[in-house]
Formats: C-alpha cells, sequence, structure tokens
C-alpha cells in the first residue's frame, strides 16, 4: 500500500509471539469460492462462502474472523459428509472473530469444509467491501463497490482466515445487472445469467479463475460502471479503469508506465510475472494512495490519472513512483509475503526503495536519488527522532494497533535501511540476493531474517544479519559527534541516541548501531569504515577535507564543529560536494539546532551561505529548514516573524527573478519544480515582485483565462492571493474545488482553502470538513492548508475539541484516517499552554486506534516548545546582527 514463518509452516510461527491475537491452529484454509451479490438500493449485499479446509488437529468448532457481517446458515462438512446442519455460531466482536461449534469431532488430517451465507453492508468508511459515488451525467450521485483489505478488513466483506500467513485459493464470483463491469483478481472464466436474491429478476454472474496462493488481505473485488484502455506491450494484458466521469485517456501515462515497468521487474526478479492479467483501477473513495491487490490494483483517482495539460511535474513524478511501487509489490509482498504485520516493513520498504530504483532507470533526468536525501530519508529521521517512535520490525498484537505502523518507520526508514544495506553490499548483489528470496520463497509467508540469509548469501562475508538485526530491531537512530586530532591525521567519532526533544535518558541510550561512516575525501569514498562501538578513532588521508556519511546514504545525523562546518560550507562552493551532501548537511544541521546539539544561529549563518547555490534539491531543503523554523516560531513576536521572512526573502529573492515563473516546453523536470519552489519560497515572504505576478495571474484567472496561472504553480499563486485576500478570493478558489475537471486541480484547490488567515473564511474551511461537500477521504486536506498561520492552527485545535463527537463518527478510530487529523490538528502547536491544553483533553479519551500518533504530535509539540525555551534569545540575537531586525523594531 502507498501514504506497509518459517517457509512452508507459517502458521506456527505465526501464533508463537506471546500476546498476539490469532486464531486458532487448528483447522488451515486451503480454498474460499466467494460470491457476493451487491444492492446499491440498500447498500448491502448477499454473500455466499465456501472454505475448503485442512483439519490440522481433532476439532469441534471452527473460529475464523469476522465483523460487521450478519451470517445467516452455516454448515460443516467431512470428507463430503455433513457433520451439522445447524452449528451454533457466536461472534465475538472485540477479537473480531466467529466461532462455528458442533457436536461431532473431526479428526486431524480430514478435508473439511465449512458453508456459510451472510449479509454484509457496503460501508462507507473504504474498507472491507464499500461503496463510493461518483457524479452521473447530469449531476446525480451514482453508486460503485470497491474493496480495501489492507490490513485486517477482508473479514469486514467475508468472514475469512484474515492472517497474511493464512495463504490460500481464491475463485470469485460476482452477481450484477448486466450494464456493470466485474473485475477480481483474476481474468474472467465465465459469465452466465442468474437469477437475483435481490431483485427477483435476471443478473450476469461473472465468474473468475482460481488465484494462486494468496493472502486474504490482497484479495479485490469491485462492481461498478467502468471504462477502459488497454495496453498489448507486455506479455498479458494491462488495463486501466475509471467512472464514467472521468476522462480515461487520463490514464494513458499510468497504463504505458505499467507496461514498461512490468517488464523491467521481471528482469531485475528474474521471476515471471504470474497473473494473466494486470488492472489498475481510479477509485473515487478510497482511503490510502493505491492498495497492490494482486493483478488488481486500486488507486486513489489523483494518484493514477494523469493530465498533462493541468498537472504539474510534481504530480506527474509521484504517479510514477506509485506505480512503481504498486508493482513491486507484486512480488514484494504479493508473492512472498511477510507472515505477520511485524513485518510490513519488508512489504513496503521494499516497494518504496524499489519504486525509487526503477524510476532512476526509467528517468534518469529526473535525479529522483537527490531528492531522496530530503524526502524518504528525512521522513524517517524525523519520526525516528521522537521518543515515541518504533522499531522498523514493530510487534503488533490486536488489530487495531496494525493500522498505525503504516507509518515513516515501515516506508521511509525501511527503504532507508535497504539503501544503506544496497550501497555497503553493491547494488547488484543487493540485487542479486532479492531475486534468490524471492525465488525461494515464492508463495510462501517469510520474516525479516529470511531476507537477511538471501542477502548474506551474495556479499562477500559480509555480516549482513546482525547489522541489520541492529537496525530493524532497535528504535532510534545516532548523532555522530566528530572531533579533530591534527597531531594525528584522524578523527574521532562517537555516537549516541538522538533525540528531536534533546533530552536522551542515558536508559534510553543502549544500543550501539552499526554505522556505515562512508569517508568522502579527495580520493573518493571509503565505504568500508564501519563505527561499530561507541566511540573509535579512524585515520583519514587529509584532515583539509573530509566529510562522513558519503551522499547520506547512512541513517544518523553528524555533528561538527563550527569550524569543520565552515570549512565544508566552503567545499560546497568549491564542488567538493554532492547534491546529496550538500541538502544532508543543511537537513542535519537544522535538525541538531532544533533538538540542542548546535545553536540555531549556527544554522541560520550556514543557510545564509549557501545563496548561491544552484541545485534544486539542496534549496528544497534549505526552504525546509527555514519552514521549521517558522512552524516552531508561529506564536512568537510579530518583529521577530517578520525578520525569519525576511531572511527568507533575502535569501531566495534573486535566485527566484533569475529563474522566472514562466514555463515552456524545453524546462527540464528538475528545472519546472525549482522555478515553482522559488516562486513559492519568494512569493509567501513577500517577493513584490512576485506577489504582484500572482496577483495578477489569479484576477486574470478569476476573470475566466484558466490558462493564465500554469499547473507548477497554481497551488502557490492561489496561496499568495487568499493570504491577502477576503471573500471574493475565496470564493474563486473554492468555486475551482467545486467544478475543475480534473482531481489533481480540485485537490489543490481545497487545500489553499486554508491559507485565508481571515477568522470567518477560516470558520468556513473548518465547517467544509465535515460537510458533504468533502469526502471523507480528502478531510485531511482543508486541515492541512490551515497550518500556515497562527489563527489557523489554534482554529482548528478549538474545532477538533468543539466536534469530536462529529469526527470520530465520520472517522471510526478503527479505520486509520482519524490518527492522520489528530495529528494535523495538534502537531503545529508550540506552547507548553498549548501541549497541556491537548494533553487535558485527551486524557479522559479512547485513544484505541490513534495513540500512538497523539504520543508522536505531543512529542513534536514538546521539541519545538524545548527549542523556543533554548533558543529564543539566539535567534533574536542572529537577526538583528544580521539586519533583519531594525532598531526601530525594537
Amino acid at each position: 500500500m502507498c501514504r506497509a514463518r518459517q517457509g512452508d509452516d507459517a502458521v506456527g510461527g505465526a501464533t508463537a509471539l506471546a500476546g498476539r491475537e490469532v486464531l486458532p491452529t487448528n483447522v488451515k484454509p486451503l480454498h474460499y469460492d466467494l460470491t457476493l451479490e451487491p444492492d446499491f438500493e440498500k447498500f448491502t449485499y448477499e454473500g455466499t462462502a465456501i472454505i475448503d479446509l485442512d483439519t490440522v488437529e481433532d476439532s469441534k468448532s471452527i473460529t475464523l474472523n469476522s465483523i460487521d457481517i450478519d451470517i445467516h446458515t452455516s454448515s460443516v462438512l467431512a470428507n463430503g459428509a455433513e457433520v451439522a446442519t445447524s452449528p451454533s455460531v457466536s461472534m465475538d466482536k472485540d477479537k473480531q472473530t466467529a466461532t462455528i461449534s458442533f457436536g461431532k469431532t473431526i479428526p486431524a488430517g480430514t478435508k473439511s469444509q465449512l458453508k456459510l451465507t451472510f449479509t454484509g453492508t457496503l460501508n462507507d468508511n473504504m474498507a472491507g467491501f464499500y461503496r463510493c459515488s461518483y457524479k452521473g451525467p447530469n449531476g446525480e450521485k451514482k453508486w460503485m463497490a470497491s474493496t480495501q483489505m489492507e490490513p485486517t478488513d477482508a473479514r469486514r466483506a467475508f468472514p475469512c482466515f484474515d492472517e497474511p500467513a493464512l495463504k490460500a485459493e481464491f475463485t470469485v464470483t460476482l452477481i450484477a445487472d448486466k450494464d456493470l463491469t466485474c473485475l477480481s483478481n483474476m481474468d474472467v472464466a465465465s459469465e452466465t445469467n442468474v437469477k437475483s436474491k435481490i431483485t427477483g429478476g435476471t443478473r450476469k454472474a461473472v465468474k473468475f479463475n482460481k488465484s494462486p496462493l494468496m493472502s486474504t488481505y490482497l484479495l479485490a473485488f469491485i462492481v461498478g460502471e467502468l471504462k477502459h484502455i488497454e495496453t498489448k506491450d507486455f506479455r498479458v494484458p494491462i488495463r486501466v479503469y475509471a467512472t464514467p466521469d472521468q476522462d480515461i485517456e487520463h490514464g494513458r501515462f499510468s497504463l504505458e508506465l505499467a507496461a514498461k515497468t512490468l517488464k523491467f521487474y521481471e528482469k531485475a526478479f528474474d521471476n515471471q510475472f504470474p497473473l494473466p492479467k494486470m488492472d489498475m483501477v481510479a477509485v473515487p473513495d478510497f482511503s490510502a494512495g493505491a492498495m497492490e491487490n494482486w493483478g488488481l490494483i486500486t488507486y486513489r483517482v489523483v494518484d493514477v490519472l494523469y493530465d498533462e495539460k493541468t498537472a504539474g511535474a510534481a504530480t506527474k513524478q509521484r504517479i510514477a513512483e506509485t506505480v512503481q511501487h504498486e508493482l513491486a509489490h507484486q512480488w514484494f509482498g504479493n508473492l512472498v509475503t511477510m507472515d505477520f504485520w511485524d513485518g510490513l516493513w519488508l512489504n513496503e520498504g521494499f516497494a518504496t526503495w524499489m519504486s525509487w530504483y526503477s524510476c532512476n532507470v526509467f528517468y534518469p533526468e529526473w535525479k529522483v536519488w537527490e531528492s531522496y536525501v530530503i524526502d524518504n530519508l528525512q521522513m524517517a529521521l524525523s519520526l525516528d527522532s521522537l521518543r515515541s517512535s518504533h522499531p522498523i520490525e514493530v510487534p503488533v498484537k490486536r488489530a487495531d494497533e496494525i493500522n498505525q505502523i503504516f507509518d515513516a518507520i515501515s516506508y521511509s526508514k525501511g527503504s532507508s535501511v535497504l539503501r544503506m544495506i544496497s550501497k555497503y553490499m553493491g547494488e547488484q548483489n543487493f540485487i542479486q540476493g532479492v531475486r534468490n528470496y524471492i525465488k525461494k520463497h515464492a508463495y510462501k509467508n517469510t520474516q525479516t531474517g529470511d531476507l537477511w540469509a538471501a542477502l548474506s548469501e551474495v556479499s562477500g562475508g559480509k555480516p549482513i544479519e546482525s547489522v541489520m538485526d541492529t537496525w530493524t530491531k532497535n528504535v532510534g537512530f545516532p548523532v555522530i559527534a566528530v572531533s579533530e586530532n591534527a597531531d594525528k591525521g584522524s578523527i574521532s567519532v562517537k555516537q549516541n541516541r538522538f533525540l528531536r526533544t534533546g533530552d536522551v535518558k542515558p536508559e534510553e541510550d543502549k544500543t550501539i548501531f552499526p554505522v556505515m561512516l562512508g569517508l568522502r575525501s579527495r580520493q573518493g569514498i571509503d565505504e568500508t569504515l564501519m563505527l561499530t562501538e561507541r566511540e573509535a578513532e579512524f585515520k583519514i588521508p587529509d584532515l583539509d577535507f573530509f566529510k562522513i556519511n558519503a551522499d547520506h546514504s547512512g541513517i544518523y545525523r553528524t555533528s561538527y564543529t563550527p569550524e569543520r562546518l565552515a570549512k565544508l560550507g566552503k567545499a560546497a562552493k568549491e564542488g567538493l560536494l554532492t547534491v546529496e551532501d550538500r541538502a544532508g548537511m543543511i537537513a542535519d544541521s537544522g535538525a541538531l539546532a532544533a533538538s540542542g546539539y548546535q545553536k540555531t544561529s549556527g544554522s541560520l549563518s550556514l543557510l545564509k551561505a549557501f545563496d548561491s547555490e544552484s541545485q534544486f534539491v539542496v534549496w528544497n531543503e534549505i526552504l525546509t529548514r527555514i519552514a521549521s523554523i517558522k512552524g516552531a516560531w508561529m506564536f512568537e513576536d510579530s518583529k521577530v516573524k517578520d525578520a525569519i521572512q525576511a531572511f527568507q526573502r533575502s535569501l531566495v529573492s534573486t535566485k527566484a527573478h533569475e529563474l522566472g515563473w514562466t514555463f515552456s516546453e524545453n524546462d527540464g523536470h528538475v528545472l519546472q519544480q525549482f522555478k515553482a519552489l522559488m516562486f513559492s519560497a519568494a512569493g509567501v515572504s513577500g517577493d513584490q515582485k512576485v506577489v504582484a505576478a500572482a496577483k495578477d495571474m489569479f484576477n486574470r484567472f478569476a476573470g475566466g483565462e484558466l490558462t493564465a496561472i500554469h499547473p507548477n504553480i497554481r497551488g502557490s499563486v492561489f496561496d499568495i492571493a487568499l493570504r491577502d485576500g477576503g471573500e471574493k478570493e475565496y470564493n474563486v478558489v473554492l468555486d475551482r474545488y467545486h467544478n475543475a475537471p480534473t482531481s489533481a486541480e480540485k485537490n489543490t484547490a481545497l487545500r489553499c482553502l486554508g491559507s485565508a488567515d481571515n477568522p470567518e473564511l477560516i470558520q468556513k474551511t473548518l465547517a467544509l470538513c465535515l460537510s458533504e461537500e468533502v469526502r471523507a477521504q480528502d478531510i485531511y486536506m482543508p486541515l492541512s492548508g490551515l497550518r500556515l498561520h497562527a489563527n489557523g492552527i489554534t482554529a482548528r485545535w478549538e474545532w477538533l475539541k468543539q466536534n469530536w463527537a462529529a469526527v470520530t463518527k465520520r472517522l471510526p478510530p478503527e479505520f486509520g484516517m482519524l490518527g492522520s487529523v489528530v495529528q494535523i490538528c495538534t502537531a503545529s502547536l508550540s506552547t507548553d499552554a498549548q501541549l497541556q491544553d491537548v494533553e487535558a483533553f485527551f486524557k479522559d479519551k479512547d485513544q484505541k486506534g490513534f495513540d500512538r500518533s497523539l504520543q508522536q504530535s505531543l512529542d513534536g509539540v514538546r521539541a519545538k516548545a524545548n527549542w523556543l525555551k533554548r533558543d529564543r534569545a539566539d535567534v533574536e540575537t542572529w537577526l538583528k546582527d544580521n539586519g533583519y531586525i531594525s532598531s526601530q523594531k525594537l
């Protein structure tokens, strides 16, 4: 999914962990024959499940997962003979199970069968088998049904053994009106006419071929009015589907990319894609970005449909990465699956790494590995610097805990660990190890150790398992303090746990990480140096120029002396550091300042020294670090906030004017994003030339000239116009949200509504969030937009408190989206008083389903409050000394 035990006998492995809530192991599913018929009038569906079972132990009952399903009839057969026609069915809502009990014992080794009929609800929670809405040709609301099973919602669609290790084969039949399209993981075996249980009339029954062995969370089925485009550029057909209100040609980019990617992955993994087709569907209501269902990938509309006329370069790159991420899962996750959810990172970390790897092969001009350092690596380091982080391999025991680990640790830190190990052992060796792993464990379940074993075999004797176990089984990462021994021609390095709050306790600093130092000198990069103790000394070829963590492939922060930082700044101007080195150094400096390892004034001086920087990725990180200061200082005196804006303006204006904000066909992918970034940075910091240009574009756009704003800067122009504007400007953007032809453009408008700082308009934005005008999947967008100003941040926190009952009703805690909303509404606060208010509000609330998200927010607020206490005066003095606060303002 995109924002993720022992070979054959994985069932036993899944039950081995104490306290884990798993099913009894007396039976094991072999095959499901599943028939479903949706009712779009009542939003229910009728279902039949016939499950072939292997009886592992003598059994008088069968327990499987089921929630929100009304089981009508059940029968149990052993060796083809009925054991009980009406066995008792007892439900355990808390454990999400149904137990079918029968008096007669079925002996171990018997082939048995469980038959169930049931009714389910086509819910509106984007989980299990659920309903989605879209607009018909006359603006009327129309419906389709889709699925989202990961992690534990197959049990909402049909009674099943809903654990990743309990793989089985599936034969699915969907019954629907003849004009509707029916899709599942496999291709169609037959289509017949049947009498409908719902209408009494004739409907079609679409039966799909039997699937390979797979986990329940990868099962998918869709019923709706769909159109499609197809390519035969791959060995099996590939199609992109969408509802009639979408332009299906916008799926062309994803379709062609999928064909190229599947070919590339077959070669890279030395393993054929085993299914007879690949369908990719744009689903109108979808809580994630995409879901890797085997042979039937589902996507949020904006993550698969791309209109090059109205979408910018960043959108194209996100779609490419999403498509390639989901296709990587077809092998890593689907063919070979983690045995339980504590191994989620195996799926998600690898698919994330692979999407960047393949993106780099297909689009080398995008230079994605440069942006990786400011994207995935920084997301991983940011979350993992909190006390409330978790190990990559995190123990999970209950279903409600699983949703919360689909985060930057499983995805970003997981992929960063793989990037680190691929550099350590060599990319080709790494890929060969992955090939061996896939070949050995195809159609089975694995633990992390299985991957390390496969990599070890091709590593040339490197200690892969011991190194990687430390990184995956422990929380956090170190900061490496570097000191120089001029007389010895060496450096001393020391590692300690890094926390953003800057208050590491001795008991939290016990882990010694194997740190790959990646020493850059004029002679090149030495990848062999590894710090395996608390501290050590290393000889350096030349103390005049060196830098550790070359290209920032290691997962740690580096703390240099101020003198060495100054030398590195000079080295950057001399071209001795790569883009990754420069961006990573700025990121480290900013993070160390925020957590008290260095002074913020030092970080500001480093940023100022980069005013002549020429690369997009480095500028992106410079602006991220200024934004983090702005965020922490959000509730401070206006003279300091104005001075930070003035500093940003002085830094970016020249480059913004030099690049300009007109776009041509000759602009490369990176240059387009660079122009957009600098235009936005100059505009929000008050550059008058950019502000005037933005307002002119906006006014022409408002007058009906829809091409007046280039897609690359649409969000920035809306943002600038709304910051200074009133209801008139707000209504122009709101109208665009309602009437734009593509989802991508609608989303840009929805996000930007929060830019308006007027109290009435803030309330209008907040009111939208719980209205029918905004889909549940999109509530986070207008809320996120309100982070740009103090009034919006405090208003949305008040809104959450006042509307808690309504918010939890719209976003039930068990489905994961509530955690995102809680985090958005609390994470931008930054004072002790605000922290206490949040803690007091949630003290008596049931936090199940979002407790981890809340703790991470609170940790972040604490970190900002501590930062302010430490460096409030330091920052003000620096701004004054550098002329950004005039004496008249003091």
